[in-house]
C-alpha cells in the first residue's frame, strides 16, 4: 500500500464542494470507501496535514449532524 494525493481521486469520483468567492478551506477530512483487488470493502480515513483527532471528531460529528439534518446522501435524493 502507498500513500497516493488524494485530490485528483476525489476529481476522479466528481467529488465538488460549494464556496463562495473569498472562502477559504482550512482543514480536510476524508472518508472512503476502498474496494481492493479481491473485492474486499474497508473504510479509510484521510486528513490534512495538522488536523489533530479532537478536530477530526468535531467534523466528523458536525459531518453526521448535516447528514441527519438535510438527508445528503439518502437513497433518492438529488444531492
Amino acid at each position: 500500500m502507498t500513500d497516493q494525493p488524494i485530490g485528483p481521486i476525489l476529481d476522479g469520483l466528481g467529488t465538488t464542494i460549494d464556496l463562495d468567492e473569498g472562502d477559504l478551506v482550512a482543514s480536510a477530512f476524508v472518508i472512503a470507501k476502498v474496494v481492493d483487488s479481491d473485492g474486499d470493502v474497508a473504510l479509510t480515513l484521510a486528513s490534512s496535514d495538522g488536523l489533530s483527532w479532537i478536530e477530526q471528531n468535531g467534523l466528523l460529528a458536525s459531518a453526521q449532524q448535516i447528514v441527519n439534518q438535510t438527508g445528503i446522501g439518502r437513497k433518492g435524493d438529488d444531492d
